[in-house]
């Protein structure tokens, strides 16, 4: 024991030499130090170098960079990478070669950082796949921590699979290729999805080229969409679409399917260019037509559901898959254009007769109508000729009005027989459309189903009562309505209109008579045929002025008539005892002077 200290360093130990400031090799204690601090590395602040962890807990890690003490920094500026360990080198930031108790500072995140930029390019460049931290949600998608900065994670490019629920990606590490960056924005994209699109895919060509069309296979419901459902075989997609899900109506795929369920489908169709397959379900399932009673035939009645409106009809399913359509024309025996609405609604429980039924076709008519008696068939005795009923109006044309006495039952007002006496232009002046109308048949078409029909001939003919009060020459007050290109309409007594030209609204003074004006006027000619009244203003002066200048000539012939048997009265010849006294008279007067 005593010969190893003796042959031990301290043995040879120059003590006297090191309390004088020398070492055993004859140095000074600042050419030690000198050599010391040359064999460390030389660090500036803010300079980007790597380091080796060499001790590390839940709060810290501990970090040797070859300087003469060791930095510490906080373990969060790991958390992109969980699987960091002693030994790992990390870059780190220097911050402070000391702080105030002779600490070194580092800093892992802004070391990232600094170089944060470079890498992310390099990513882009050389499709390299990198890790990052998922961070948090946001508005489409996630924040991923790549190299200390803030890049957008697309939720379409998570997976391959639809994601419903973001938040389990929170708080994980994982793999992320870059696929996107705005130098000038500063924003980085990256995808995860894309890591296994590759791989997918060539699973994909694999799968595609051993389907054959009628193959049965086992698929997982992966989406469901309003037009049909996504169903994963097994790293490649299918889509089952909607009309292919069942044989009955589908509203909507969830009726049938439910995420995650698994199914059996049958392939229809794929494309190997674009990777698309075409599935069925229902094609799985016999067809309902083939099991459709085989006594069911024309004429028949059946119950069933109304599934589908539409204008010109409805679709009624009478069992599930069997569906029949019932024309609009079909639902009731009126002749008069209206909407399928009108009869049902979908969701209604009806009952019809079979009108076709093709079985190869898989096609059924239906009607409702022929539940109910044909109206025509016994119409002469239900409405004859000169019958009075009550119609509801259900349209106009210029020519008339169309009405309808009872479903099935329509007629036609022609415009001229709605009055005896109003000239109508047009039916909306005199009824409207729903209103009711007493009316009397005229006339029955059983071949076309239509009846003519009349509203005047309820009452008496006016025409013949005023055939004696509109005598031509009788004056009558009127009120000027209307003014035409050819004359003016004239309302008159009784409710009667009347008709003048032009020429016959001249008045007195020579002005033109106007709308609204109320004059006295003249019946100058009376069609009861054409119901017409022909009238004129004018004719009253001027018929009183040529009546004043008839008597002022007439009284002048009776006075010229008077005087004219003096003129013409004969000359009596004169006799001898006229002379005498013409004599006897002539010696008086002389006898007088």
């Amino acid at each position: 024991m005593n010969e190893e200290l003796k042959n031990s360093p301290i043995e040879d130990f120059d003590w006297d030499a090191y309390e004088n400031g020398e070492n055993n090799g004859g140095k000074s204690r600042e050419e030690l130090t000198k050599t010391y601090d040359e064999s460390l590395n030389t660090v500036k602040d803010k300079d980007v170098i790597e380091g080796t962890i060499i001790a590390l807990n839940k709060r810290e890690a501990v970090v040797n960079i070859g300087y003469k003490s060791d930095g510490i920094i906080p373990v969060n500026e790991f958390r992109y990478n969980p699987d960091i360990k002693v030994g790992d080198v990390v870059e780190v930031f220097i911050e402070n070669q000391e702080d105030k108790k002779g600490q070194l500072i580092l800093s892992h995140r802004k070391a990232r950082m600094s170089r944060s930029w470079e890498r992310v390019n390099q990513a882009l460049e050389n499709d390299e796949i990198i890790k990052g931290y998922i961070k948090c949600r946001t508005k489409g998608g996630m924040i991923v921590d790549v190299f200390g900065i803030e890049a957008f994670l697309p939720g379409s490019q998570i997976d391959v699979k639809p994601i419903r629920d973001y938040d389990i990606f929170v708080g994980k590490t994982m793999e992320f290729k870059v696929v996107k960056i705005n130098q000038e924005f500063k924003n980085v994209v990256v995808s995860h999805k894309a890591l296994i699109e590759a791989e997918l895919e060539q699973q994909k060509k694999d799968i595609i080229s051993k389907l054959e069309r009628g193959q049965v296979l086992k698929g997982v419901v992966k989406n469901i969409t309003t037009y049909g459902v996504f169903i994963d075989l097994g790293g490649v997609d299918g889509l089952i679409h909607i009309t292919d899900l069942s044989w009955g109506r589908v509203s909507h795929p969830e009726e049938v399917v439910k995420l995650d369920q698994e199914l059996d489908v049958v392939i229809l169709d794929f494309d190997d260019e674009r990777k698309r397959i075409a599935l069925g379900l229902k094609q799985l399932q016999p067809h309902p037509w083939d099991a459709l009673d085989a006594d069911l035939k024309v004429g028949d009645k059946v119950k069933g559901k109304v599934v589908v409106m539409a204008d010109y009809g409805a679709f009624v399913e009478i069992a599930p898959g069997v569906e029949g359509l019932i024309h609009v024309s079909e639902m009731s025996w009126s002749q008069h254009l209206r909407s399928a609405q009108d009869f049902m609604k979908v969701g209604d429980e009806v009952e019809a007769v079979i009108l076709t039924l093709d079985r190869e076709e898989r096609k059924m008519s239906l009607g409702i109508k022929q539940l109910k008696n044909d109206p025509w068939e016994n119409i002469e005795v239900k409405y004859p000729i000169g019958s009075k009923h009550t119609a509801k109006v259900r349209n106009f044309t210029n020519f008339g009005v169309f009405v309808e006495i009872e479903e099935g039952v329509d007629g036609l007002i022609h415009i001229s027989d709605l009055s005896w006496t109003k000239k109508i232009k047009h039916p909306s002046e005199f009824t409207q459309v729903g209103s009711d109308i007493d009316v009397q048949v005229l006339e029955i078409d059983k071949d076309n189903r239509r009846l003519s029909l009349g509203h005047k001939q309820l009452e008496e003919n006016p025409w013949d009562v005023l055939e004696t009060v509109f005598t031509v020459g009788s004056i009558h007050p009127g009120t000027i309505i209307e003014m035409q290109d050819k004359g003016g309409v004239v309302a008159l007594p009784y409710g009667v209109e009347g008709f003048a030209t032009p020429k016959h609204l001249v008045k007195e003074d020579g002005t033109q008579a106007q709308v609204d004006e109320k004059l006295d006027f003249k019946v100058i000619e009376f069609n009861k045929d054409n119901k017409r009244i022909f009238l004129s203003h004018s004719r009253i002066f001027e018929d009183e002025a040529k009546a004043e200048k008839n008597e002022a000539r007439k009284a002048r012939r009776q006075a010229k008539k008077e005087e004219q048997p003096a003129l013409n009265t004969p000359i009596e010849r004169t006799t001898l005892g006229d002379l005498e006294e013409l004599a006897a008279l002539k010696e008086k007067l002389s006898g007088k002077k």
